[in-house]
């Protein structure tokens, strides 16, 4: 498993934009060929994670639940965006941004 910064355009950007997936709106889990986006990834990030230490099992109890994912991960992205904006950290705008 890899963890990329979407600031920095790797590679993948290009098919996460032909998708016409918005970063600004959340984050993207690729599994296969399968792309997860926002509540749908945090989902199945907790279907995969390990039920070891606190985090983890915490993780798991609070997203496993698919409604309680898609309730909650508005309420984070807020919060992101509040941090981001703390940080003078701009949108990415990938999908109207030329590559």
């Amino acid at each position: 498993m890899s963890i990329l910064n979407a600031r920095d355009n790797p590679p993948i950007m290009a098919e996460i934009n032909a998708r016409g997936i918005d970063m600004d709106e959340g984050f993207v889990l690729k599994i296969s060929e399968e792309f997860y986006h926002g509540a749908d990834a945090i989902h199945m990030l907790a279907l995969m994670s390990t039920r070891t230490g606190v985090f983890n099992r915490l993780n798991y109890l609070v997203f496993k639940l698919k409604p309680l994912s898609r309730f909650l991960y508005p309420i984070l992205k807020f919060g992101r965006s509040i941090l981001l904006k703390l940080l003078g950290k701009k949108k990415l705008n990938n999908l109207t941004r030329p590559d």
